[in-house]
């Protein structure tokens, strides 16, 4: 139960960080080249689609083997 809680935490760090970097990406880098910026972006959204991926992996029991 211990190591599932671990699981939750590391993907809800995950999550929070890649919008917390999405929203610097948009807002507040404004002096940055454009394609700097949207590789920055893409990155963010990688981050917050892996936590939802894996979130969604940790909702769903494993089958059985």
């Amino acid at each position: 139960m211990w190591k599932r809680g671990m699981n939750w935490a590391a993907v809800t760090l995950v999550g929070v960080f890649g919008v917390l970097w999405l929203g610097v990406v948009v807002f507040a880098a404004t002096a940055t080249a454009g394609w700097v910026r949207a590789g920055q972006a893409v990155f963010g959204v990688c981050l917050i689609g892996w936590a939802i991926r894996r979130s969604l992996s940790l909702l769903v029991p494993a089958r059985a083997r």
